[in-house]
């Protein structure tokens, strides 16, 4: 049911231009904002306009992340001048929405980004930049150790990283980008594993924090003697100021692509393009709000897909992943 692949004809479209309701592919009732102008509504309903889906980002409590979309949602449906309907989900179910032609655009982050270009041509349009990402709309993957380690930055990446052999390692899953995937690319590249499948052979011990707390927290435990985690995770909520006083970065990976918005081939580029500047209109100081609110992003910029993307495809081809 997306702008390009499905309509909503006849007493569908009439229920979603006077109800703001429709019944989304997740099985789940979804809120579509819509113009308040009550002849913008008449209009829509005489065109038999479509209605424009977004995944957005899944973070903490279902109903307040559903309740902050839904405020972006209307504010884009009056730039737009059409219904916006905001739909919550993870990652993996976003990118599968638009595969199937359920939502038109998303929230997500680098590999998802990736992974919605192969399986439905969309592609990333726009990136967050967020106050704690050294690199405005690119961040760092950075190993940790305790404070007091005799582990020591070195003149080298490789030299400081060669410290770490036969060493206890905490990453936080198989599939985080700043918690796996480029911290062993970089490995690889250093020529100290072949992929990611012979981690044992240079590491004493493999384990994985599940989140970026649980692999800070095998440092402070002393069950890790380092951790590889997002440059942000060094902050609250994810360690104390306390906990974040007992560690520091041995070595810094930059480069991280941030998170950003992927829009689907199917949406016609005069649409895209005014979705892109609707978006872009959260940067204003008058709506950026909404923008903080949402992901605690600051602004969004432009970006290429492919030069934006390019570090954490080659980081998953040095891996040994596919996209």
């Amino acid at each position: 049911m997306s702008v390009s692949k499905k309509s909503l004809l006849g007493a569908g479209a009439v229920f979603v231009a006077l109800t703001g309701l429709v019944i989304s592919s997740f099985g789940e009732m979804q809120a579509v904002a819509k113009p308040t102008n009550n002849q913008q509504a008449s209009n829509l309903i005489a065109q038999n306009q479509k209605t424009l889906r977004i995944a957005f980002p899944k973070r903490g409590e279902i109903t307040d992340a559903q309740n902050k979309a839904n405020a972006v949602a209307t504010f884009l449906s009056k730039q737009l001048g059409m219904p916006v309907q905001a739909v919550v989900s993870d990652e993996t179910a976003a990118v599968e929405a638009l595969r199937a032609g359920r939502v038109d655009a998303a929230f997500v982050s680098s590999r998802p980004a990736l992974k919605a270009q192969q399986l439905a041509n969309a592609r990333l349009y726009l990136a967050e930049v967020r106050p704690n990402y050294s690199g405005g709309h690119t961040y760092s993957s950075i190993f940790v150790v305790p404070k007091n380690s005799s582990l020591t930055s070195k003149d080298s990446a490789k030299a400081t990283l060669e410290q770490l052999r036969g060493k206890r390692m905490a990453f936080v899953s198989p599939t985080s980008g700043s918690g796996f995937i480029f911290p062993v690319g970089e490995l690889v590249k250093q020529g100290f594993v072949p992929n990611r499948d012979r981690l044992d052979n240079f590491f004493g011990q493999v384990s994985y924090g599940s989140n970026y707390s649980g692999a800070l927290q095998a440092v402070l435990r002393g069950q890790a003697d380092a951790a590889v985690v997002s440059e942000y995770a060094l902050n609250p909520p994810y360690v104390t100021a306390q906990e974040k006083s007992q560690l520091r970065v041995l070595h810094a990976i930059t480069g991280v692509p941030a998170h950003g918005i992927v829009i689907d081939d199917s949406v016609p580029a005069p649409m895209r393009e005014k979705l892109i500047t609707a978006l872009m209109q959260l940067n204003q100081s008058s709506n950026n709000q909404l923008l903080k609110d949402l992901s605690n992003a600051t602004k969004l910029v432009k970006v290429d897909h492919d030069s934006h993307l390019a570090p954490i495809r080659d980081a998953l081809q040095r891996v040994g992943i596919e996209p």
